[in-house]
C-alpha cells in the first residue's frame, strides 16, 4: 500500500497506517518551537493539524466538553485529521482526591449519566473522531482485591460502549497483565494500551510474553516518569531527558506488530522526556523513517 502525505512524502507502509500525535495541542510553552511566536492559543490546534495526523485530547480526562467546544475542534482540524480523546476521570476514577473511588469508577449506575454526556458531545467530531481511551488509575488492594474483582468491575462496563466508537483501555496494574485480560479486551474488540511509563514493563517486553493483539488497532502511549521530568524542567519546549534507547526498542517491536493490526495510534506526552513533539517525532523516524507530517492521503488524493 502506498500512502502519500500532504507535504509529498511518500511512506510504504506494509501492515498498517501509523497516526503520530501528542497527548494534548495546548501547551503554551511550544509557542517559537511548534507554534510560531506570538500564536494565541485559540489558534494553537489548527497550527498542530499542519503538523500531526492525530492528538489525544487530554482535556477531556478533566471535564465533559459542550458540544459547541467540540464542534470548534472540528472545524479547526482538516479532513483525514482525527482526535482521540480520554474518558473523564469521574468515570474512570471517580474520586474527588487523589486516590480513585472504586465504589464508583465503571459502576454504570453511578457514572451512566456523565458517559452518556462525554460521548454525546465526542459525536460532534463527526469524521475526526478517533479512538477514546479508557485511562485507569492504579487500583490497590483497597480499591479491589484482585484482578478477578477488577476483571468484574470492567466487564460489568464495556458493554455500555456503543459500537460508532473504537475504545483502548489502559491498565497501570502490571499484576493484572494477562491472558484474562485480553481475553475480554479482545471478546469487545477494545484494544489493549501500551503504556510506556516508568513502573510499567516496556511494551516491548509486554509484546514479548502477552497476545495483546485485542482490536484491528494498537494504541500506544509514551508517558515516562512525571516526577522525574517535573524535577528537570519546568517548562516543555525541548527534552531534557534522554529516551532515545526506549524508543528505539519501542519502535522495533512496534514494527513487528501483527499482520491483524490496520491502525496503530501513537502518542507522546511532554512528561516522557520535556518535550512531546519530539519524543514522537523521534518515534516516528524510527518507525517510519521519517517524522510525522500532514494527514495521511490516499493515492487519489482524498483522505485516508
Amino acid at each position: 500500500m502506498r500512502i502519500a502525505s500532504a507535504a509529498g512524502l511518500v511512506v510504504v507502509l506494509t501492515k498498517a497506517i501509523w497516526r503520530f500525535g501528542t497527548s494534548s495541542w495546548s501547551e503554551r510553552s511550544w509557542v517559537g518551537t511548534v507554534y510560531p511566536a506570538g500564536t494565541k492559543p485559540a489558534d494553537f490546534l489548527g497550527l498542530y493539524a499542519r503538523r500531526y495526523g492525530a492528538v489525544e485530547a487530554d482535556t477531556t480526562y478533566y471535564r465533559v466538553p459542550k458540544v459547541e467546544v467540540v464542534e470548534g475542534w472540528r472545524e479547526k482540524t482538516p479532513s483525514g485529521f482525527r482526535m482521540a480523546a480520554k474518558f473523564p476521570r469521574g468515570i474512570v476514577h471517580a474520586g474527588s482526591g487523589p486516590q480513585p473511588d472504586a465504589d464508583r469508577a465503571l459502576r454504570i449506575e453511578e457514572v451512566g449519566p456523565e458517559l452518556e454526556a462525554f460521548l454525546a458531545a465526542m459525536r460532534a467530531l463527526g469524521d475526526r473522531a478517533g479512538p477514546l481511551l479508557l485511562q485507569l488509575p492504579y487500583f490497590n488492594r483497597s480499591h479491589f482485591k484482585g484482578e478477578d474483582e477488577f476483571l468484574g468491575r470492567l466487564e460489568a462496563f464495556l458493554p455500555y460502549l456503543p459500537p460508532d466508537f473504537r475504545y483502548a483501555v489502559e491498565v497501570r496494574n502490571k499484576q493484572w497483565y494477562t491472558s484474562a485480560l485480553t481475553d475480554l479486551l479482545r471478546a469487545h474488540k477494545i484494544a489493549f494500551c501500551l503504556s510506556d511509563l516508568s513502573y510499567l514493563p516496556h511494551p516491548a517486553e509486554v509484546l514479548e510474553r502477552l497476545d495483546v493483539l485485542t482490536a484491528d488497532f494498537s494504541y500506544v502511549r509514551l508517558i515516562g516518569d512525571r516526577k522525574r521530568i517535573d524535577s528537570l524542567t519546568k517548562v516543555f519546549d525541548r527534552e531534557v531527558f534522554d529516551q532515545s534507547a526506549r524508543i528505539e526498542r519501542l519502535g522495533d517491536a512496534l514494527r513487528n506488530l501483527d499482520d491483524g493490526v490496520r491502525e496503530v495510534w501513537a502518542f507522546a506526552n511532554n512528561h516522557y522526556a520535556g518535550h512531546g513533539p519530539a519524543s514522537i517525532d523521534r518515534l516516528a523516524s524510527v518507525v517510519t523513517g521519517a517524522s510525522p507530517t500532514r494527514p495521511l492521503v490516499d493515492d487519489e488524493g482524498g483522505p485516508f
